[in-house]
């Protein structure tokens, strides 16, 4: 009998398994797109803010429309992870005063101390440089109202550690704004099928599957979408 109930739960255990989509099984413990942050361990900054915040960017053109979306107020405490060069970090800052506090979260840290280093030289007091992990935010539970994540998605190794990460460190009812890359034909550049792992929908069912509600996407622009997102109960 004892060895029939033995049989019978390794049996449970190895279907419990099977119907796991793959991605879900291995994405704890294997990264899904290894090497993607390689470029950035020792990147030349000064290229790089000119780069991210060229006008010709849809980003930039659209970026007072991405930052009303993101619905700020004052006294916030705002997550931009991945912030890169602070292209969103700034105006962040201006919309949570009197306050709030903008955490500059990104997996690069000389990213995050030119960052650190132009919010002094423009007199932005309310930002504060975080060095992330592949795997977590670094940020105390309960402590943001906001997390914002722009062109980044795409390069989490561990989406779901990360949004489990995320999940922790929002406060009750806080929001969880994504933008990224569209993978549509006709629609997305060539260079995003072979750069961007999950097209929209992938990236809407890791989201909900870790513990968020989709509440609506605000049509911006063409080539990339604007998703918001609630943490559940």
């Amino acid at each position: 009998m004892m060895i029939l109930r033995r049989i019978l739960l390794l049996m449970f255990l190895g279907l419990a398994v099977s119907i796991l989509p793959a991605a879900d099984v291995s994405a704890q413990e294997n990264s899904l797109k290894p090497g993607v942050n390689k470029p950035y361990d020792n990147p030349n900054v000064e290229r790089t803010a000119k780069s991210y915040e060229r006008e010709t960017r849809d980003v930039v053109q659209k970026r007072d429309e991405i930052v009303a979306a993101c619905q700020l107020a004052p006294g916030m405490k705002v997550a931009d992870i991945g912030a890169g060069t602070g292209l969103f970090t700034r105006p962040f800052a201006v919309k949570v005063k009197p306050g709030g506090t903008v955490y500059a979260v990104d997996i690069t840290k000389p990213f995050v101390e030119h960052i650190e280093k132009t919010c002094r030289q423009q007199g932005i007091d309310n930002v504060k440089g975080v060095v992330c992990t592949p795997t977590s935010v670094e940020l105390p539970p309960k402590s943001i109202d906001r997390a914002f994540i722009c062109d980044t998605y795409h390069h989490f190794e561990f989406p779901y550690k990360m949004l489990a990460s995320i999940r922790k460190a929002m406060r009750p009812g806080g929001r969880l704004i994504i933008v990224d890359y569209k993978k549509e034909k006709g629609v997305s550049p060539n260079w995003v099928f072979g750069h961007v792992r999950a097209d929209k929908k992938m990236v809407i069912k890791e989201v909900t599957d870790a513990g968020f509600k989709l509440i609506d996407e605000v049509d911006l622009m063409k080539a990339q979408y604007v998703l918001r997102f609630q943490k559940g109960s």
